[in-house]
């Protein structure tokens, strides 16, 4: 009983069926026969038409059909299986009827649809079967002795026979909620496949948001650089030429003051030598200089800084575009400060291979782990600067550590 107890969740789980997968299985047999219909007729009737002039309009109206037809599916699979299936963009719409009709006969989201029309109709024959037919035959089965006696009241079926159909009856009935749930898992799957934004649609998508990401950083950069160069460079060099001021009045007297000129001497030294630090400091995010030697040197160099012992493993034999090595320099500075500030690591290990026009930048700690990328961490900004040259950031970072951070990028950019 005790064992019944604790296994109750489980097995209450698996014999449950969300209501909106049930409603999609039973309402889903009419509209995938619609749905089915339409792909056919579009595709038979294209086909006849096609050496006619009324065929390519046809076509052109029936895609653009097809469209409205995965919008109200989306929808569908949205509210009643509870995937959200995102969106394709919008045809865009060039002027011109003929561009317009081209660009509607090319569209691949229209096509997938068609497709998905044509697989759905057997996936609802199954759902409604599921869903309808199969609890029907559960009741048929497991009321068998009983439709015996309703037919023929004299007749007593004989005793095995009256076992095996319900017991049978009761194992189907069992099997409803899994093979509900199985279908709806599968009409998950292929609308996510065949609904959402093509692939090079999505891939546009990533890199317009990369881009986005890139140039409001570039932005914030430049602003940061304009405030530094305004309120610190700039206050400097003013400081500074006080300081040669005062010291070129010191001269012109008559009886020069050697202690004091020596001193506004040294203050204009040491403002100059401030001043120089500081535009190195603000030049350095903008172009590293120790990249003009290359990456087998910069990252190195790059390691010796961190305050954390750092190992550097190099296979560079490729030297990649000045785009990428200022890419994947910036995303080494950024992962060992990270290391240094939140990770109380003691040990960080730094590789970086470049070959077959790929290039993979790893950093592992031995710190307390934890890391994640999202929810607008540092990690998602460094991922979404990578993406905009088509490099990836991917994070293995258990609790207890260790961490381990690869970031991939072609060697080129095309």
């Amino acid at each position: 009983m005790a064992e019944l107890r604790r296994r109750w969740p489980s097995l209450r789980r698996a014999l449950s069926v969300r209501g909106g997968e049930w409603f999609f299985a039973v309402v889903g047999l009419p509209i995938a026969a619609l749905g089915g219909a339409y792909a056919v007729v579009v595709v038979y009737a294209g086909a006849l038409l096609s050496l006619t002039v009324l065929g390519l309009p046809f076509v052109v109206a029936a895609l653009l059909g097809a469209r409205g037809l995965g919008a109200l599916h989306r929808r569908l699979v949205g509210r009643l299986l509870g995937e959200r299936v995102e969106a394709p963009t919008r045809l865009p719409r060039p002027p011109g009827l003929l561009a317009r009709g081209r660009t509607v006969l090319t569209d691949p989201v229209a096509w997938r649809v068609l497709l998905y029309l044509v697989l759905r109709l057997p996936l609802g024959v199954l759902g409604f079967a599921a869903a309808v037919a199969l609890p029907l035959g559960c009741g048929w089965l497991t009321g068998f002795p009983l439709w015996v006696r309703v037919v023929e009241p004299s007749a007593r079926p004989p005793g095995p026979l009256v076992v095996v159909s319900v017991v049978s009856g009761l194992l189907l009935l069992l099997s409803v909620p899994a093979a509900v749930r199985a279908l709806s898992g599968v009409n998950r799957r292929l609308a996510r496949l065949l609904l959402g934004p093509a692939r090079s649609q999505g891939r546009v998508r990533e890199l317009e948001a990369a881009r986005a990401t890139l140039l409001a950083d570039s932005t914030d950069r430049f602003r940061r650089l304009e405030r530094d160069l305004h309120d610190g460079t700039q206050a400097r060099l003013v400081g500074l030429a006080i300081s040669l001021s005062l010291a070129d009045d010191a001269l012109s007297s008559p009886t020069p003051d050697l202690g004091r000129l020596r001193v506004l001497v040294d203050r204009a030294r040491a403002q100059t030598d401030d001043t120089i630090t500081e535009l190195r400091g603000l030049t350095r995010g903008i172009h590293p200089v120790a990249l003009d030697d290359g990456l087998d040197e910069a990252l190195p160099g790059l390691a010796a800084t961190s305050p954390v012992p750092v190992t550097v493993r190099l296979d560079l034999r490729e030297e990649p575009d000045p785009a990428i090595a200022r890419a994947v320099y910036f995303c080494a500075a950024e992962l060992l400060t990270n290391i240094a500030k939140h990770s109380g690591a003691r040990t960080v290990g730094l590789a970086a291979t470049a070959a077959d026009g790929r290039i993979r930048l790893t950093v592992d700690d031995d710190g307390r782990g934890g890391a994640v990328l999202g929810a607008g961490t540092g990690l998602t900004g460094l991922a979404e600067r990578l993406a905009a040259v088509d490099g990836a950031l991917r994070v293995s970072s258990p609790r207890g550590g260790p961490t381990v951070v690869t970031a991939e990028l072609p060697a080129r950019l095309h």
